[in-house]
C-alpha cells in the first residue's frame, strides 16, 4: 500500500494510490490516517466504495500536488554518521550510539517543491531513508520497533553547513524551513520483507553524487526506534531520517555545494524519486558571519 498527502484547495488531505492516481481519504493527512487506530480498514473501505462507484474523486497523479508525506509530525528525528563505509572512509571509529539531532514540521517539503534558501551559501545534499512511526513506543525493544514501522519514504537531510558549523549543535543548519523533501509516497513496511535492504541515489543536475545502500547503516531503522524510545515516547506519524551514505558536497575535496537553479534529485528503489529545484537568495547585506566560524566535517 502507498499513501500519501495532497494539497488541496481546503488544505491537505490523506490518499492512497491506485491504478488512476490518488484516492482522497478522511484524515488531513498521512500521519493523521496513521494515527486511527483502524487505519487499515479505514483505507480498504474507501478503496471498496471506489470499486463501486462512489465516494471521492480520484486525482490523477500529473494533476496532484503532493505535499510532504506527513506535514504535521510531532517528532522529526535525525541521525547523523550512521553508514560505516562513509565513517570508514573519514578515518573514524564506528559509534556505539546514534548521534541524533531534530528537525521542526516547518523544515519539511514536497517531493517536487522548489527549496529557497535564503542567507546560506553551502547549501549541501544529503539522500537519505526516512522511517514513518505507526505505533506508540516507549521502551521498546527492536522486535517491537520494527513491528510499529508504518512505512518508508524517501528524505534529503538539505544542510546549511555554515550555518552548521556556527557552533558545536547542528540544529541551526538543519532546521530552515521548507528546506526538507520527504516523500513522494509511504510505502508500507507489508510491501517488504523483514529487514529490507534498500538502494539510494542522489543526483545534482543529473549527475550521481551519492550511492549507498541501508545494509551498511550502522543503526537499522528498529534500532534507531528502539534507542528513540527509551527517552523520548514515539507516536503514530513521527518521522525518524536514518542518515546518509558518503557522497556529500562538503566532503568533496575541494567542497562543493548547491547552486542557485541546479536539481537536486533523491531515489530509493522501490520507494520512489524526489526532485526539488534549488533558489538560493544571499543574506542582507547588512548580515555577515562571525570571523570564529569553523568549517567542520560533514556528517
Amino acid at each position: 500500500m502507498k499513501l500519501a498527502t495532497l494539497r488541496t484547495s481546503k488544505g491537505t488531505t490523506a490518499a492512497v494510490v491506485v491504478d488512476s492516481g490518488f484516492l482522497p481519504l478522511e484524515a488531513d493527512d498521512a500521519g493523521a490516517l496513521l494515527a486511527q487506530v483502524n487505519w487499515r480498514e479505514t483505507v480498504e473501505a474507501a478503496l471498496d466504495t471506489m470499486a463501486a462507484g462512489h465516494g471521492a474523486g480520484v486525482v490523477a497523479e500529473a494533476e496532484a500536488d503532493l505535499a510532504p508525506a506527513v506535514t504535521r509530525p510531532g517528532k522529526v528525528v535525525c541521525c547523523g554518521l550512521n553508514y560505516t563505509e562513509h565513517i570508514l572512509e573519514m578515518g573514524r571509529e564506528l559509534p556505539e550510539y546514534p548521534t541524533l539531532f531534530a528537525k521542526f514540521a516547518d523544515s519539511l517539503t514536497g517531493a517536487n517543491d522548489r527549496i529557497t534558501v535564503q542567507g546560506s551559501d553551502r547549501v549541501d545534499w544529503e539522500a537519505e531513508l526516512a522511517v514513518v512511526v505507526g505505533k506508540e513506543l516507549h521502551h521498546a525493544n527492536e522486535a517491537e520497533a520494527a513491528e510499529a514501522i508504518a512505512g518508508y519514504c524517501v528524505a534529503n537531510d538539505v544542510s546549511m553547513r555554515d550555518w552548521q558549523n556556527r557552533t558545536l549543535q547542528w540544529l541551526q543548519g538543519k532546521a530552515f524551513d521548507d528546506s526538507t523533501p520527504l516523500g513522494p509516497v509511504i510505502v508500507t513496511a507489508d510491501e517488504f520483507e523483514a529487514n529490507p535492504n534498500f538502494s539510494l541515489r542522489g543526483y545534482v543536475n543529473g549527475e550521481l553524487v551519492q550511492s549507498g545502500e541501508t545494509s551498511t547503516l550502522v543503526f537499522g531503522p528498529a534500532s534507531l526506534l528502539a534507542y528513540i524510545s527509551t527517552f523520548a515516547t514515539l507516536r503514530p506519524g513521527d518521522v525518524v531520517l536514518t542518515g546518509t551514505p558518503g557522497g556529500v558536497g562538503s566532503g568533496m575535496k575541494p567542497p562543493r555545494f548547491l547552486a542557485d537553479g541546479d536539481v537536486l534529485t533523491t531515489e530509493i528503489d522501490g520507494l520512489g524519486r524526489l526532485e526539488n529545484t534549488i533558489t538560493l537568495i544571499p543574506a542582507a547585506a547588512t548580515s555577515s558571519q562571525p570571523a570564529s566560524e569553523r568549517q567542520g566535517e560533514p556528517r
